[in-house]
C-alpha cells in the first residue's frame, strides 16, 4: 500500500497560502502564483534592507553637514579632524548628538578646529 502526501502536502499549501494572506488577485488564492510571489517578495525585501541603510547613511551625512556648516566648518574637514583627533563615533552617533545635544556638539566642533 503506498501512502499519499496528503497532510503534509496540505500543511505546505496552507503555509504558503498565510504567507500571501493579504495580497491581489490570485497571488492570494493559487499556489503557483503564491509561491511566485513569495519568492519576489523576499527579494524585494532584501532589496529594502540594504537601500533602507543606504538612505539612513545619506540622512546622517545630511544632518552632519548641516551641524557643522552652522558653526563654520563643513563636513569632509569635519570627518577628517574627527579621525586625526581619535573620536570613535560613527555617523549616526555623532548625528543623533548633533540633533539632540547642542552643546556636546559644539565641543565636538571646537575639538576638530584644536586638531587641523
Amino acid at each position: 500500500m503506498r501512502i499519499k502526501p496528503g497532510v503534509a502536502r496540505h500543511k505546505r499549501q496552507r503555509r504558503i497560502l498565510k504567507q500571501v494572506k493579504g495580497y491581489r488577485g490570485g497571488r492570494h488564492r493559487r499556489l503557483k502564483l503564491a509561491k511566485e510571489a513569495i519568492v519576489r517578495a523576499g527579494a524585494q525585501a532584501y532589496i529594502g534592507r540594504r537601500l533602507r541603510r543606504r538612505e539612513f547613511r545619506r540622512l546622517w551625512i545630511v544632518r552632519l553637514n548641516a551641524a557643522v556648516r552652522e558653526r563654520g566648518m563643513n563636513y569632509s574637514t569635519f570627518i577628517r579632524a574627527l579621525k586625526s583627533a581619535g573620536v570613535d563615533l560613527d555617523r549616526k552617533q555623532l548625528a543623533t548628538i548633533a540633533y539632540e545635544d547642542a552643546p556636546a556638539f559644539d565641543r565636538f566642533v571646537e575639538m576638530d578646529k584644536a586638531a587641523l
